[in-house]
């Protein structure tokens, strides 16, 4: 099958089902952790846009993240739509938890499985096992493997740039001098690896701008509120906090407010997230800039199912590119996350 047949039997069996016409969310909200138990989950697939109905196994870094979390929402979402059952395993932030869970999904056939690993090289027997199936293989967002494993894809947004981008709104934010503050993901995830990477660029340029810290806090909004409770007694000067993503941002803008320092502290993040996006309306944050949640994790459902039904010419390397926000694309934004698109 070619991609341009691909695409015409798309449209032809969605547009009915309103595809093409508009998204109908019917008011759900994205699951947290808490809510999505047991951690593997069935949305049903019907119809056949891909000739057939197909099964796909899907495991982010964890639904207690909100990127996560509306990554799962989406990937369901497009499932339906497009004939694919997807079944969801849970990362559950952390690597035992997400290696148990890869493990379980790797005891299983499927049509083809997407893949955001919260570390790297953790995952690599299981996923190996599947590749060596046959099963069809799509990374989503982080790498899998420092080794060429036989992935078929890798859907990847631009995190150094991401992370420059964001450094680089806050330094001039602040004058290109003071101290500032670097909040990590979890560091064995390549896309904090390369966050990180993007920040070092940014404040190469300022000599005269002070790290404080760099502590990671593995995305979890308790720990960096623990973390940023401790730098506000510590450091009477702080100006600026950049975070590698916008749970973590906000986490920490609660605290520096219950301090009375918010007007004290730019802070920016990754990921732009609808909570970010209104916090950039309203002044809480400086800055967000899109992690396509949306885009990557339907991607991967379509690209899978491409895989799966025999379409080759798959590129082993595709951007996933998003905006940075500001105030005059910031409710675009808002609207194509709602429906899924972005």
């Amino acid at each position: 099958m070619t991609r341009r047949g691909f695409l015409q039997g798309v449209f032809a069996a969605t547009a009915g089902a309103g595809l093409l016409a508009g998204c109908d969310l019917g008011g759900q909200q994205p699951q947290t952790q808490e809510q999505a138990a047991p951690a593997a989950q069935s949305s049903g697939g019907g119809g056949g846009a891909f000739g057939k109905p197909l099964r796909a196994a899907f495991s982010n870094a964890g639904l207690g993240a909100t990127w996560c979390a509306q990554g799962k929402e989406a990937a369901e979402k497009w499932g339906k739509w497009l004939g694919v059952e997807v079944t969801w395993f849970d990362g559950g932030l952390s690597i035992d938890k997400q290696r148990k869970a890869i493990e379980d999904m790797a005891a299983q056939d499927w049509d083809f499985v997407a893949i955001q690993a919260f570390g790297i090289d953790t995952l690599v027997d299981p996923v190996k096992r599947m590749i060596d199936k046959g099963i069809p293989v799509i990374q989503m967002d982080t790498t899998i493997s420092k080794d060429d494993i036989g992935i078929t894809t890798f859907l990847e947004p631009d995190n150094i740039f991401m992370g420059e981008v964001v450094s680089q709104a806050l330094f001039t934010a602040i004058g290109g001098e003071g101290k500032v503050i670097m909040t990590q993901g979890a560091l064995g995830h390549t896309g904090a690896q390369k966050r990180a990477q993007g920040f070092q660029q940014a404040i190469a340029k300022y000599p005269n701008i002070e790290v404080l810290a760099e502590d990671p806090a593995d995305w979890d909004v308790n720990k960096v509120a623990k973390l940023w409770e401790d730098y506000l007694v510590k450091y009477p000067d702080i100006k600026a906090g950049y975070f590698h993503n916008d749970d973590m941002a906000l986490a920490a803008a609660k605290v520096i407010k219950n301090a009375g320092r918010e007007k004290d502290i730019v802070l920016g993040g990754i990921d732009a997230m609808p909570p970010a996006i209104t916090a950039v309306k309203d002044g809480t944050l400086l800055t967000s800039v899109r992690n396509p949640s949306c885009r990557i994790h339907w991607g991967a459902v379509v690209i899978g199912a491409m895989a799966a039904t025999g379409t080759t010419g798959i590129p082993k390397y595709i951007l996933m590119d998003g905006p940075v926000v500001t105030a005059q694309n910031a409710d675009g934004l808002f609207f194509m996350e709602e429906q899924l698109l972005l």
